[in-house]
């Protein structure tokens, strides 16, 4: 993946004092936007054009600014923070379940334009049911905010356990055994069929992000959680099978997002009833559970999840990693050096409601250097408690921009910003 410039271009020059700046024009949905072009100036005739200068050497072309940079340009404080945010249907709107997207879901959008919304298998009664909300969905966002479409996001691993599509009786769709006995053939082929197959079907359907694939290595077999959700216990396979996946899924235009870092294998707790230890060491985690991310990180994916997973023999901070500096700054940005779209687990599980009110985990998950926030427990508490800490310098302006120009250029990387 390309580096990220995570700052606006701009092209200035400048000239007995005077400054020009390019400013860059709106984008929305399906909308194709020009850049503008600096204005001429001339030369005071004070200057003596005839002796040798550094100023009179032609100036390097700058490059155009690209179409997430036009767009977040455009974007208000508000719009931003809400591009920040991934929820379900029933968390933006407030309804018990949500099977439909009416006008509660367009007021809702125009009250905070989310980035993201996520479905599971509540919200799935039918075939054409669940492609017409989610066709109405991407039209409603196109229509909010600042004409940024959302990620239209499911948990689709494939296997008995987490396919909220595949399981749900509604698709003719491929169906997998448990990602464990994919893994064991030994064959990442079989991986990246997983891949193809489900970013085909979902891509059909109108999703363009998968929390998938379980990039976990199970080194605690009685692991309540993952289990035969890995592909297994060794490191070097895990690694090889995620990275096959990764880049199956990402061809067939469906964003693949690995989860959990650090890794969520070695923890005998749950996180979506409180909070979860790993005592493995720095050296274990680092040649161990990182493994299989590195390996997807250069497979090119494009989002990272982030569990809420405590490391104290690694991160001394006493955080889960989704709150962490350490581990999501240090480790994930730094020596694993990935450059996309950093997005949380829930956090309306257990590990984060006990210990954290919505507005106060937002804020230390944006502090910490994460991106996208998934499933606030509330979600007006959370986007207001971001606001209210940009505006007392907890943090800043130019810290959420970061983020937002991440979650942007990866849509505009899928087509889904256009």
């Amino acid at each position: 993946m390309s580096t990220l410039d995570i700052s606006i271009t701009r092209r200035t020059v400048l000239a007995a004092g005077s400054l020009t700046a390019l400013t860059a024009g709106l984008a929305g949905c399906g909308t194709e936007t020009g850049s503008g072009s600096d204005a001429g100036w001339s030369i005071p005739e004070i200057f003596d054009t005839t002796a040798p200068s550094d100023e009179d050497e032609p100036q390097a072309e700058q490059p155009e600014p690209s179409l997430a940079e036009q767009t977040l340009a455009s974007m208000t404080r508000e719009q931003k923070v809400a591009q920040l945010f991934c929820v379900t249907p029933e968390q933006l709107t407030g309804v018990a379940v949500a099977t439909a997207a009416g006008d509660m879901t367009a007021e809702a959008l125009e009250r905070i334009p989310v980035g993201g919304l996520v479905y599971f298998g509540q919200n799935i009664t039918g075939n054409q049911q669940l492609r017409d909300m989610l066709a109405h969905t991407h039209e409603m966002s196109c229509a909010a905010g600042a004409g940024v479409p959302a990620f239209l996001a499911v948990d689709e691993e494939g296997g008995p356990l987490v396919a909220r599509v595949a399981n749900s009786g509604h698709f003719d769709v491929p169906t997998f055994p448990n990602m464990g006995e994919i893994g064991a053939t030994g064959d990442s082929s079989q991986a990246a069929e997983v891949g193809d197959a489900i970013g085909t079907y979902l891509s059909d359907i109108g999703f363009n992000l998968d929390f998938a694939p379980d990039a976990d290595v199970l080194t605690n077999p009685e692991n309540p959680v993952i289990g035969p959700r890995s592909f297994g216990s060794d490191s070097t396979l895990v690694a090889q099978m995620v990275a096959a996946e990764v880049e199956a899924m990402h061809a067939t235009g469906v964003i693949p997002c690995v989860k959990h870092f650090p890794g969520h294998g070695d923890t005998a707790g749950d996180s979506h009833t409180g909070a979860v230890y790993t005592e493995r060491t720095r050296e274990e985690i680092e040649s161990c559970e990182f493994e299989p991310f590195r390996a997807a990180i250069e497979a090119g994916v494009p989002m990272v999840m982030v569990g809420h997973i405590e490391t104290p023999n690694f991160a001394t901070d006493g955080l889960p990693a989704s709150l962490s500096p350490v581990m999501i700054g240090d480790a994930l940005r730094g020596e694993l050096g990935f450059e996309g779209v950093i997005i949380s687990d829930s956090f309306a599980m257990g590990a984060i409601t006990e210990n954290y009110t919505p507005d106060e985990a937002a804020v230390q998950f944006f502090q910490a250097g994460g991106d996208m926030l998934l499933m606030t427990s509330d979600l007006q508490a959370a986007y207001d408690g971001v606001l209210e800490a940009i505006e007392d310098g907890a943090l800043t302006d130019e810290r959420i921009d970061e983020s937002v120009l991440r979650i942007l250029t990866a849509k505009e990387n899928a087509g889904i910003l256009k």
